[in-house]
């Protein structure tokens, strides 16, 4: 269904009751982005035959930004009397029911973008201001019974610096200087994130993964949401990487801009000064010493043993690659809900 037709809403109770018409867990991959996503989302389409047989349906963002999503989230089009969130809510639940119709026992639904935008973080210089309000809507879109949320945080100086390179890889301006100092001199951290997102979710099990861990790990994330075995990766590729200084002076060339505007040399570009980073650095470990607690009963984290014994670092292939490597990889498995 790439639409949406009033004549298939139901109204009223019925339309309260249909996603539990028959059982089925929704469970929101939520990135955050930065931290693999678009590896997991692949990952999910090449072994969607697998799931299905296993009664996991998936919905990633080529699906949820056409045809589910649309009009959900406060937006700058006018208003034309149309009632588009409503619509949107109408819409989620009808698709979600006939998903839990299919026989699917679980749906995953990923797309960072359900909790903002990084853009959008960069302009308010903080990082997520909106969850609560967007996963709010979320939540009533699909009757509130989503079960699980799955949330992949990352040290706040890598994630912004790698932020910070996307956007302007996709030609946006260098943020100024100040910029990065008021990010790091920000006190909201991921903390903040989580508390914000269990008041959207209270009934929700919220799993946190630290990307340094899981970081082109698709399958091991799958089992950390799922709570369950997942078909093995073997690509073992990491896309959609952050473009490093050289492709970053390739692109403000390309668009007439100084190349001279970003540091000399190879390697990731870091935009904060050494007392910039470790502040955020202090803060980073502050909320992981508040999820390795406990996390006020608000989350859980969850730490990978075997692979922090086995080594700290990513291997080697999958620092060399990225998405030069994506070749083959756009195609679809299946037909999920």
């Amino acid at each position: 269904m790439t639409g949406y037709s009033p004549a298939f809403r139901p109204t009223g109770a019925a339309l309260l009751s249909t996603i539990g018409a028959a059982v089925m867990d929704v469970i929101l991959h939520l990135g955050a982005h930065r931290t693999g996503t678009t590896t997991f989302q692949h990952y999910m389409r090449d072994h969607a035959d697998d799931l299905g047989q296993q009664g996991t349906g998936f919905w990633g963002p080529w699906r949820t930004r056409k045809s589910v999503f649309p009009g959900l989230f406060p937006g700058p089009a006018a208003a034309n009397g149309r009632k588009r969130h409503a619509h949107a809510q109408g819409r989620v639940r009808v698709l979600a029911a006939r998903a839990a119709d299919l026989g699917l026992r679980d749906l995953l639904v990923s797309d960072e973008n359900m909790i903002g935008t990084p853009r959008a973080c960069l302009r308010a210089k903080i990082l997520y201001p909106a969850i609560g309000e967007r996963l709010a809507r979320v939540s009533a879109a699909f009757g509130g019974k989503i079960s699980r949320v799955v949330l992949c945080v990352r040290s706040p100086d890598l994630w912004w610096s790698s932020v910070a390179a996307m956007t302007v890889a996709r030609g946006h301006p260098i943020p100024k200087p100040r910029t990065f100092e008021v990010i790091s001199n920000r006190q909201r951290g991921w903390r903040d994130v989580i508390t914000d997102l269990s008041c959207a979710l209270p009934d929700a099990h919220i799993e946190v993964l630290p990307f340094e861990t899981f970081a082109g790990r698709p399958d091991s994330l799958l089992e950390a949401a799922m709570g369950r075995a997942a078909p093995v990766d073997r690509n073992a590729l990491w896309l959609n990487r952050s473009p490093d200084l050289p492709k970053l002076r390739e692109v403000l060339a390309a668009q007439g801009a100084d190349p001279a505007q970003l540091p000399e040399g190879p390697g990731r570009w870091h935009p904060f000064t050494p007392e910039q980073t470790a502040r955020l650095a202090e803060n980073y470990a502050d909320d992981l010493h508040w999820l390795t607690a406990g996390a006020d009963g608000l989350a859980h984290l969850t730490e990978d043993k075997i692979r922090t014994r086995a080594a700290k670092t990513l291997p080697p292939d999958q620092r060399t690659r990225g998405q030069a490597h994506d070749s083959g990889q756009g195609h679809i498995k299946g037909n999920m809900a």
